[in-house]
């Protein structure tokens, strides 16, 4: 057995309080706006997992200057010393993304319109995502791309080419990839947005002082940005990540008994749909000390026990919670009744195919599921654990991992994850944490 396997059980209610890591979409976007302001942006609660990490070392290989500051500061705490839009300089090796599709597809923005060079490389996993989506508009504006999968290399233009763009699909990685690309482009580039998709970016750019016009519609969302930005520097706090608070939420819900408290979660409505989808199952989630926290909406939640019951998930949901359902899907297999997803073909192109890993997973630890191509039938246990042991393969997917893991909160049997590396991509202290509320690891 891999010596990373592992397994969690909880011998009786999860009680504590607990703060998650920094919200990972907008730690990306912070380095990478922080890397093209002039001056020094100063940033607390940033997330120190693998994948942010990488966006670091990919823009310090740029010219940006990004550091820690001295030991003793609070962890979270860095500084970024930017080079100003325009400014990144040609890198003088292969920029590993690691696992980080986000910091992939993020930075091919920045250098479409940079007259720069950049070979990316990934991890296994990341080497099969595609990035055609991404790679297919930029090429309109001018760049050019030896494939649409890692490793590839891209070559920028300056000046890029203004673009005015339809989304295909809701993507957030895609639009705010534009975006970026068309902070050093002449003239507006123009994307509209049929699906509203997390609004990161444009909240983002807007503090840091690009001119950017959000214009809703019958039709979707039109954003407008004009090019040959100057960015200035900010001091941001980063808000508690929604995609890691829903691992411990979800726990408390399946554990009987359990009641936590989750410090400081970002609560964009971009972000919310997880929680609007579980309150709707019947989840006792209590927003408390709602506030605004560098332009983002935060809380903290007071989650209880719960006996949940299976729901339709509306479609519309899905780009607000795209990557909460591997943990969704664990609710709704404890739930009673019948829970039907669709509209998410989006998660057969994650770090896995979520959809088919999670079906198999679930079936082999004694859910009854149905695979569409769109999405999952699954009908629920009405409360009763989970009754067969499983090894659990996680196709490297931390969040496949996490969720396998907090099913074994709610099983009569040891349910083994074949492979606990892959969540320091994205929530290193998962283990302390989970431990801290009285869960236990084998």
């Amino acid at each position: 057995m891999n010596d990373n396997a592992f397994s969690l059980s909880s011998p009786g209610p999860l009680r504590g309080t607990i703060t998650v890591p920094g919200d990972k979409s907008i730690s990306h976007r912070a380095l990478m706006l922080g890397a093209l302001a002039v001056g020094e942006t100063r940033i607390s609660g940033l997330l120190e997992g693998e994948d942010v990490l990488a966006t670091a070392a990919a823009l310090r290989a740029m010219g940006a200057a990004i550091t820690r500051p001295s030991p003793g500061k609070a962890p979270g705490e860095w500084r970024v010393h930017g080079v100003g839009v325009g400014g990144l300089l040609q890198p003088e090796t292969a920029l590993d993304m690691g696992n980080s599709g986000t910091s992939t597809r993020l930075l091919m923005g920045l250098i479409a319109s940079h007259p720069i060079t950049a070979t990316f490389t990934g991890d296994a996993s990341l080497s099969k995502r595609p990035m055609a989506r991404v790679t297919d508009p930029l090429s309109l504006m001018g760049a050019t791309f030896t494939g649409t999968k890692l490793p590839l290399t891209m070559t920028g233009l300056t000046p890029a080419v203004p673009l005015e763009y339809t989304l295909p699909i809701a993507s957030a990685q895609v639009k705010s990839a534009l975006l970026l690309a068309g902070l050093n482009t002449p003239g507006h580039t123009i994307i509209h947005e049929p699906i509203p998709t997390r609004d990161h970016s444009e909240r983002m750019l807007q503090g840091f002082g690009a001119k950017l016009h959000i214009e809703e519609t019958a039709k979707g969302r039109t954003i407008t940005l004009e090019g040959e930005a100057e960015l200035r520097p900010q001091t941001l706090t980063i808000p508690g990540d929604p995609s890691s608070a829903a691992f411990p939420l979800v726990a408390a819900l399946i554990v009987p008994g359990s009641e936590i408290t989750i410090e400081n979660i970002g609560l964009n409505p971009t972000r919310a749909g997880l929680i609007e989808v579980l309150q709707a199952m019947g989840a006792h989630i209590t927003l408390q000390n709602p506030r605004t926290v560098g332009g983002e909406p935060v809380a903290d939640l007071i989650v209880r026990h719960s006996p949940l019951t299976g729901i339709t998930v509306p479609p519309h949901l899905a780009p607000a919670m795209i990557d909460e359902f591997p943990i969704l899907f664990i609710a709704a297999a404890l739930a009673a009744g019948t829970t039907h997803t669709t509209g998410l073909e989006e998660l057969r192109v994650k770090e896995s195919d979520r959809l088919a890993v999670m079906a198999e997973g679930l079936t082999a630890i004694g859910a009854k599921i149905e695979e569409h191509p769109d999405g999952l039938t699954i009908h629920g246990r009405a409360g009763q654990p989970f009754d067969k042991a499983a090894t659990i393969t996680t196709h490297l997917d931390h969040r496949i991992a996490m969720s396998f893991a907090v099913a074994g909160l709610a099983s009569t049997k040891a349910i083994t994850i074949d492979d606990a590396a892959p969540i320091d991509t994205s929530f290193p202290n998962f283990f302390p944490l989970m431990q801290s509320l009285g869960a236990e690891k084998a």
